[in-house]
């Protein structure tokens, strides 16, 4: 596969930022990715959740089958990374829509 353009993926999160339901984003997400994918994407959000809420990586391990690499990459994007996981963080904890 060829690297995409940085236009071609501003690209795809403008189509993100689009999408204005739940249920836009599910029928979204179900065409432009695999079952396993949208699972492993939901397990990782879910780490972070976890991880923010003190959680040990056994504790996440065993409740989202994620391996503790995957567990650690997580946490290491949480604390040093660009900052999305924080940002979402926050804003999920103030949506309406966040679920425990």
């Amino acid at each position: 596969m060829r690297k995409p353009a940085p236009r071609d993926i501003d690209n795809l999160y403008a189509a993100v930022l689009e999408l204005g339901s739940i249920d836009d984003c599910r029928r979204f997400f179900r065409d432009l990715l695999t079952e396993n994918e949208i699972a492993e994407f939901s397990e990782r959000w879910k780490a972070a959740r976890m991880l923010a809420g003190g959680s040990s990586y056994a504790e996440i391990a065993r409740v989202t089958g994620l391996s503790s690499r995957t567990i650690a990459r997580v946490g290491r994007w949480l604390k040093q990374g660009k900052g999305g996981y924080a940002m979402m963080l926050q804003k999920f904890a103030r949506s309406p829509r966040s679920t425990p």
